[in-house]
């Protein structure tokens, strides 16, 4: 079964004890089934840009991002295509702004509804929203779409999106891990932040602790949500040698490595992580980071 993915974002908005949510129109995914209101990221666009957007599209309200709340990932499966299709999705905090609440006239939702938690419990919901409101979660049944229906295209050749989960890790020091990028690879000799790209069906935090101990030889365990990085490079040069149009969307965790050990890069040889160590606050800022390191730390570095 041929591996495609995406990447969502959306929104928990509340007032009061209830919750707003949309229901998935017969060109939704799942016709019938209620969600938090959201959808697809667009190449090159900010996840929390999409939330805005998608809300003023599904229901009529403005609304103002607080910040990231949780990122999960789920695999629906199009047996008929022969895809497997896994699915980021980044779940922030919402609050209204203005606008008045309606229906999307044509769009993959139907109905939006402010909904109690006794109301939503009785819903038919997608397993990222029932897990984000603390219900019980469901599984969805596989999809069966037909061609001319799917909810993705053939992945175009000139552009590129990735997700990766990448971590602010320290131990009870007060220190802070950091990994070298390794020669051929952008960045190559600048300080990064531990992390990078999740595999097919791999949930983002499980995905982080893997490369923490694939780079660093470290285990950890994840605290909180930070932040979420958009990187947008329409020039970037791509592993066939061409010019690739590059959208990263990245999740920055706060990571506690509990009983630190000497940083050793333990991944196969060939990969993107040269070396790995620990560092004092005070050492941070006179390395040479990368941005997102730069954003994590706080620190100015050079």
């Amino acid at each position: 079964m041929e591996e495609r993915r995406r990447i969502g974002a959306y929104g928990v908005c509340r007032d009061g004890e209830r919750v707003l949510l949309v229901r998935g129109s017969e060109r939704a995914d799942f016709p019938g089934v209620w969600q938090l209101p959201g959808g697809g990221v667009d190449h090159a666009e900010h996840p929390e840009v999409t939330v805005v957007r998608e809300f003023a599209e599904e229901t009529g309200l403005t609304v103002r991002v607080s910040g990231p709340r949780e990122a999960v990932a789920d695999v629906t499966r199009y047996p008929d295509l022969g895809v497997a299709l896994h699915t980021d999705r980044i779940v922030f905090d919402v609050a209204p702004t203005g606008g008045t609440l309606q229906d999307e006239p044509d769009g993959t939702t139907d109905l939006a509804r402010w909904c109690t938690p006794g109301e939503a419990r009785d819903l038919p919901l997608l397993p990222f929203t029932a897990d984000a409101l603390g219900l019980p979660v469901d599984p969805v049944p596989e999809h069966t779409a037909r061609a001319d229906r799917a909810p993705f295209g053939p992945p175009p050749v000139d552009r590129r999106q990735r997700f990766a989960a990448y971590g602010l890790v320290s131990d009870p020091a007060g220190r802070v891990l950091l990994t070298m990028i390794a020669e051929g690879y952008p960045g190559a000799g600048m300080w990064h932040l531990p992390g990078g790209g999740t595999d097919h069906g791999e949930q983002p935090a499980a995905g982080l602790l893997r490369e923490l101990v694939e780079e660093a030889g470290q285990l950890g365990r994840v605290v909180d949500l930070l932040a979420v990085d958009n990187l947008h490079n329409p020039a970037a040069l791509g592993p066939e040698g061409r010019p690739l149009d590059w959208h990263g969307v990245r999740v920055i965790y706060q990571v506690r490595v509990d009983a630190p050990t000497e940083a050793v890069v333990t991944e196969l040889a060939g990969g993107s992580t040269a070396r790995a160590a620990w560092f004092a606050p005070e050492q941070v800022g006179g390395l040479t980071m990368t941005d997102v390191a730069v954003r994590a730390t706080g620190r100015p570095g050079r």
